[in-house]
């Protein structure tokens, strides 16, 4: 299995159209495992399958399909690292630039106290308190504060408060873009990792079914066509439900 032969496989994912792009319904780490196991175990198995109706390439395309959800998982992993990244920065970032927005909004109405037309402006730039009003807020106070810098000056700010205010608007509004954006949307490539994932299972549903059809009778080859992790999973809710009858 080549980086060519995965590439052309998420080729196909993105083209499908028709294929539901669900969540993975157990840890994919776990799914990949499952898929390894399933197809070792059923290779000593193929008249048998074959001889019941399954369609062999799906055992065949086993070990594609679940490189592309390697693949696929990996590269979303790396973005959701990304935008985990931006949401870091972000929390850090904003607080210190709503106290430079406080800060120099207290030196203005100090400042600007006695000019009506400019303190009136001041208000206006307080009024709103979202993230996006903070950003503009902090543009137009650069703005406003290079206007009055003498009147400023003369009350002992800091001029390079109106220099970082400008910084820190472009900066955080790039910031705020790339946290919105992967809030607001499905990321492609969360999407193509699902589409692996739903592509994967879908050929592992189908193999189980037909071996547990074939195997009903024989416990040892029967074992092999079920899910290890869901078999836990279930005992341990039945655990936890017989316990909470008690």
């Amino acid at each position: 299995m080549t980086e060519q032969l995965i590439n052309q496989k998420l080729n196909e994912l993105n083209s499908m159209a028709e294929l539901e792009a669900k969540s993975p319904s157990i840890p994919v780490s776990v799914m990949l495992q499952e898929a390894a196991n399933l197809y070792e175990w059923c290779l000593k198995d193929k008249d048998s399958l074959s001889g019941a109706g399954l369609d062999w390439k799906l055992v065949e395309d086993l070990e594609l399909r679940a490189g592309a959800l390697r693949v696929s998982q990996a590269k979303w992993r790396s973005e959701y690292k990304s935008y985990q990244d931006c949401q870091a920065e972000w929390k850090i970032a904003a607080p210190e630039a709503f106290n430079l927005r406080d800060e120099l909004l207290h030196h203005f109405y100090h400042a600007l106290y006695n000019n009506p037309i400019e303190y009136s402006k001041v208000q206006r730039i307080a009024e709103g308190g979202s993230n996006a009003d903070m950003i503009q807020d902090l543009i137009e106070l650069s703005e406003l504060g290079l206007k009055h810098s003498e009147t400023l000056r003369a009350i002992g700010m800091d001029l390079s408060l109106m220099d970082e205010a400008r910084s820190k608007s472009f900066k955080l509004d790039g910031l705020l873009a790339k946290v919105n954006g992967a809030k607001s949307e499905m990321s492609p490539m969360l999407e193509l990792r699902n589409k692996a994932f739903t592509h994967l299972k879908e050929s592992l549903v189908e193999i189980r079914r037909v071996g547990q059809y074939v195997f009903w009778r024989n416990d040892e080859r029967l074992q092999g066509y079920a899910s290890l992790y869901l078999r836990r999973k279930n005992r341990s809710q039945k655990k936890k439900e017989d316990q909470a009858i008690v």
